[in-house]
């Protein structure tokens, strides 16, 4: 075996973590921006349309940037695309803290997105340097990593913005942000060893077109990617409304609406770190897919009986065990299943489906809150999750089986 064979087939054991440790310093910048966006938006005099706009040019930054960061990372190398991207990040939040009005507001928010939508390229590292078995263990810790850099960093944000000062009050927080992304990529340049050298063999490579094409056709692939934006598309559904929905039903303010989130990203960080692994490798990615799909469905069906902050909490905690039991097992599923030397720009495809979902999840969900009913919103996402049920059960049975290196390096078929 060749010395490049060997590197490509005896990845560093901590390699995987050491990303994902290295990730979470940019996922911190992000979760001490995120919840000061409405603030900042409305310190310049935007309307709430404006300020929903905001949000929502991430979300189709990502949509866009996905697939083609994750082709890029597919040809080039993960770690380049790693470098590329999270610096244009780290470029963004300069840029928003001295952003004039709303409209500048939105095309760097939207930028953003784009630079920020390199979660293939990170799966794809994870999948380049993980055994089939544990990639959904791996992927559950990048899902705590950002559960924990959501629960940390909108209290450090707190700590340094002053919403009395105009937008000026909102630079700390947003420098803050830079420097963790500029840490972040000093880390990667530093630490982090390239996981995917290029197959020069590789003539041919099918057009961005085709691929979408195929990944739709394919039985496991084309399932997944509905489940994704079904999903997807109910869930944040459910989060844009929330804090609506408790000031109607209960009169709750930001405090009770922030320790029922709070719980919520403890609970899940805890599950993606310590439960969700070992269950996939147990009992299946397919199986606990299907179990997680069913746990949200219940949540979400039982949410509008609830009795008060306690019962929401608990329901809402529900939900999100089952989120976080779902969402690692389905980049392990893709990334088991579609070509080696297309992981990349697939599961940006899928992280693309998702990325639409919370785009137009937030607006349906809020045309039916307003013209519904208040509880409309839950009972619309248990109705969209359940078929992702069937979907989940229906594309475990047509994944390829996982395969685990025996004692003697023998290959053993799951």
């Amino acid at each position: 075996m060749s010395e490049l064979a060997s590197r490509e087939a005896s990845p560093p054991r901590f390699a995987a973590p050491s990303l994902i440790a290295v990730i979470f310093i940019n996922m911190l910048g992000f979760g001490i921006i995120v919840p000061l966006l409405p603030f900042f938006a409305k310190s310049m005099n935007a309307a709430p349309w404006q300020i929903s706009l905001i949000f929502s040019a991430y979300a189709m930054g990502g949509f866009f940037g996905e697939p083609f960061w994750g082709r890029l990372s597919d040809r080039y190398g993960r770690k380049p695309l790693l470098i590329s991207t999270i610096s244009g990040n780290c470029l963004c939040y300069l840029a928003l803290a001295f952003a004039p009005n709303v409209a500048t507001a939105f095309i760097i928010r939207f930028l953003g997105g784009l630079m920020s939508g390199n979660g293939a390229v990170i799966q794809g590292y994870i999948a380049d340097v993980t055994p089939p078995e544990r990639r959904a263990r791996m992927m559950s810790r990048q899902g705590a990593a950002w559960n924990v850099g959501m629960i940390v960093g909108p209290a450090v944000g707190g700590m340094f913005a002053h919403t009395d000062m105009g937008p000026a009050g909102f630079r700390i927080p947003l420098f803050i942000a830079s420097g963790l992304s500029a840490l972040a990529v000093t880390a990667i340049i530093f630490v982090i060893r390239e996981s995917k050298v290029r197959d020069q063999s590789i003539s041919h490579r099918p057009s961005r077109w085709s691929a979408i094409g195929d990944a739709f056709r394919d039985p496991v692939i084309g399932r997944l990617m509905l489940l994704t934006f079904l999903v997807g598309f109910a869930f944040t559904g459910i989060e844009s409304t929330f804090g609506l929905w408790g000031n109607a039903r209960f009169g709750w303010g930001p405090r009770q609406i922030s320790v029922c989130f709070a719980a919520v990203g403890v609970v899940a960080a805890f599950t993606q770190f310590f439960v969700t692994g070992p269950l996939s490798e147990r009992y299946g990615e397919g199986r606990m897919l299907a179990i997680g799909m069913g746990l949200t469905v219940l949540g979400s069906a039982l949410q509008p009986f609830s009795a008060g902050l306690v019962t929401t909490t608990a329901l809402m905690c529900l939900t999100a065990v089952g989120q976080s039991v779902a969402w690692p097992n389905v980049g392990a599923l893709i990334s088991r299943t579609a070509d080696p030397h297309r992981q990349g720009q697939i599961l940006g495809l899928n992280n693309a489906a998702g990325a639409f979902a919370r785009f137009v999840g937030p607006f349906t969900a809020g045309v039916t809150f307003a013209s519904v009913s208040i509880n409309a919103p839950f009972f619309q996402g248990a109705l969209i999750v359940a078929p992702a049920i069937l979907l989940a059960l229906s594309a475990a049975r047509r994944a390829p089986p996982r395969t685990v290196q025996g004692h003697v390096g023998e290959e053993l078929t799951l």
